[in-house]
């Protein structure tokens, strides 16, 4: 296992309470304290202060979060803060998934259906590769990391390693690579596949985008070349290398036969009580599908819907806790929560998602009750690992307050020296006549405006109604696509509109300077988005500006609005003191507005496009999807994706028309040759 030390990127250099953050966590955890918390305003570099806990600790970590798109953003930044060093990413590798469901009410059953991403796949093996095989290793993760993912030992333990001068029978290797679930094929040489072809074998490992070649003399290996199997172009020269398994889920061959046993006693049981009470479609439904598995994984190691049957693989009792990639990790390794008031709710609440579509199915025979145990570690055993876990966000909510007690590092201090916002309350009589002052006088100013309602409806009809005063307005929901989204944003920052009204602007991606003014229309209504940290969230939204100010429109204070206001108030006390201290001039942040992608519409405007041209534009489109969705733009990737769509309906109308024409012109051109003729063209029917 290589020992290499993180080693950060020295362009940056900490500031304002960044230093004294990191201290205090890397001295809380260095002192084995089991949860400590870094509460880190909007804007203040809270990644950047990880980043230096990271280097400071020199332990493995992983940082887990709560969507993919937080994700992807995180794992970006990180190979930025350590650029010579392993960070991976791990999420959920489906970007289509139907999961297998039974409708007893009207005898439907649904078939698993999934859409692996093959990219997304290779970089949840190459993490777990670098967690067997160095220290200086950062996976950034979805919550998706507590699912069972198949026994760590047997993942290890399987590897083939492969060192120049050893003695290594050529069948013997292919044998090995078998039984890992590398598959043969010497045309079609992709990802998780081999090909031997005289004294050489290439292999494409699981976890990487280059090829392994291992050449031959006689049974001893000779030499290891890692090359670019598009092109053949040898990389670099190996002493040695290792060959994960091509799937998480395997297991020995002893191991293999005796969780098949298992597996077989435990159907034995399940038919017999399904006989017993007079269910024979269900017992002759299970009898079936479980035998089928069980022959599958006899003669090819593997079968649909495997991890059904992990808790056999793994020799475990019913009923206990799935092995997943928590447990890949190493024993000294450090967890982080990023945006813990939203990962930690979805952590807790995994285990219960499908439970109940579960039971159906093993209750009508569809499965057997160990399918059950394929699940997501709960929060109770999440926690008995005994990780130390880092809890980051901008509002810890009650739970990480609680665990952490004293050992919470305050970042309040951003680096353009900007203030939270003054927050201001409002009575609620009156309250759309007075906004809309407070709107026309940021107009002026050329600045922006986010409201906040409660309904879509509501948020619908202000927009409405700002645009009949002629204040251009518009609003954001959750069935916008992702596109039209991305411009509405845009259009906001450039001035095409000032006023942006929504039910939930919480969502990333709301980085926008130039809004000085954040409306909550009933602010008093307490509930999800009317919650102090919810609260203190949305006013977070004017942090990026000299000028900001919150406006809550309520007519009471409600226990949530008090500890914002409060927790505000003392978050601005502490950023005056500290500008004052160090002569700082508060700057609002100067972000470039970045071009909307959208090619394809531009063009269609521009000229009359022929279907060739619109073909050949669609097909470039789909390479810069692969390319974005291969480098974790996703934001990007959907763009693209849905720019796609709206070429391909430009397609069918074009090709609809030019089908019409050519109808017409070949009509015409039968009717012109009836008339030489002196023949009449024949009457329509």
């Amino acid at each position: 296992m290589k020992n290499t030390e993180f080693v950060l990127n020295q362009s940056l250099k900490l500031r304002g309470d960044q230093l004294q953050a990191v201290e205090k966590l890397v001295s809380w955890l260095e002192n084995d304290n089991r949860f400590v918390t870094l509460l880190g305003v909007t804007g203040s570099g809270k990644t950047f202060t990880m980043a230096n806990v990271i280097a400071k600790l020199q332990r493995p970590v992983l940082v887990v979060t709560h969507n993919k798109t937080l994700a992807a953003q995180l794992y970006s930044e990180f190979r930025d803060f350590f650029p010579d060093n392993a960070v991976e990413y791990f999420v959920s590798y489906y970007d289509y998934f139907q999961p297998e469901a039974y409708l007893p009410g009207r005898d439907l059953y649904i078939e698993k259906d999934s859409d692996i991403n093959e990219e997304i796949d290779r970089y949840r093996h190459a993490a777990t590769t670098a967690l067997f095989t160095r220290r200086d290793v950062i996976v950034v993760a979805s919550v998706s990391c507590i699912y069972g993912l198949g026994s760590p030992v047997d993942y290890a333990g399987l590897r083939i390693t492969i060192e120049t001068g050893k003695i290594f029978p050529r069948k013997e290797l292919i044998r090995q690579l078998i039984d890992i679930q590398y598959s043969r094929n010497d045309m079609d040489f992709h990802r998780s596949r081999f090909r031997a072809r005289g004294e050489t074998v290439d292999i494409f490992p699981a976890s990487s985008e280059e090829a392994v070649r291992v050449k031959y003399f006689g049974d001893e290996i000779e030499r290891i070349e890692r090359f670019d199997p598009l092109t053949g172009e040898v990389k670099e020269k190996l002493s040695l290398v290792d060959i994960f398994p091509a799937q998480h889920f395997v297991t020995t061959s002893e191991k293999k036969e005796s969780a098949i046993q298992a597996i077989e006693g435990e159907l034995a049981e399940r038919v017999k009580l399904f006989e017993e009470s007079k269910r024979l479609v269900e017992a002759q439904r299970v009898y079936e599908r479980t035998r089928y598995d069980m022959e599958m994984m006899r003669e090819t190691g593997y079968c649909k819907g495997i991890e059904n049957y992990s808790r056999h693989l793994a020799a475990r009792k019913p009923g206990s806790p799935p092995e997943t990639l928590v447990h890949y990790l190493p024993k000294d390794c450090l967890i982080i929560l990023d945006e813990s008031h939203m990962t930690l709710p979805q952590l807790k609440g995994m285990s219960q998602g499908d439970r109940g579509r579960k039971q159906t199915l093993v209750d009508y025979g569809f499965r057997l009750p160990s399918a059950l145990d394929n699940r997501p570690l709960t929060f109770d055993e999440f926690l008995a690992l005994g990780k130390p876990l880092m809890f980051v966000s901008a509002t810890p909510s009650a739970w990480e307050i609680q665990a952490s007690g004293e050992l919470i590092a305050e970042q309040l201090i951003r680096p353009t020296g900007v203030l939270d916002p003054k927050i201001t309350v409002v009575k609620s009589e009156g309250q759309i006549d007075h906004l809309i002052g407070l709107i026309r006088d940021r107009i002026a100013k050329q600045e922006r405006v986010l409201v906040t309602t409660l309904t879509k409806k509501m948020s619908q009809e202000l927009a409405r109604y700002l645009n009949d005063l002629d204040i251009p307005s518009r609003y954001l929901h959750d069935e916008i696509d992702t596109l039209e989204r991305i411009e509405i944003l845009r259009d906001l920052r450039a001035g095409t509109f000032s006023v942006l009204i929504g039910v939930n602007l919480l969502r990333e991606g709301l980085d926008l300077p130039e809004v000085s003014l954040v409306a909550i229309l009933d602010a008093d209504k307490e509930g999800f988005l009317r919650s102090s940290w919810s609260l203190i969230q949305t006013a977070g939204r004017a942090a990026r500006n000299i000028n900001g100010e919150v406006f809550l429109y309520a007519d009471r204070i409600s226990a949530a609005m008090k500890v914002c206001i409060d927790e505000t108030a003392r978050r601005r006390k502490h950023q005056h003191e500290y500008n004052l201290a160090n002569n700082i001039e508060p700057a609002s942040i100067n972000k470039a507005i970045g071009k909307v992608f959208s090619p394809g519409a531009e063009y269609i405007v521009k000229e009359k496009i022929s279907v060739t041209k619109l073909e050949k534009m669609i097909d470039e489109l789909k390479s810069e999807m692969e390319k974005a969705s291969k480098n974790l733009q996703f934001e990007r990737a959907a763009m693209i994706r849905d720019e796609i769509i709206a070429l391909q309906e430009e397609h069918v109308e074009l090709k609809v028309m030019g089908n019409l024409t050519d109808a017409l012109k070949k009509g015409r051109g039968k009717s012109m040759a009836s008339r030489g003729h002196g023949r009449r063209p024949p009457a329509a029917k």
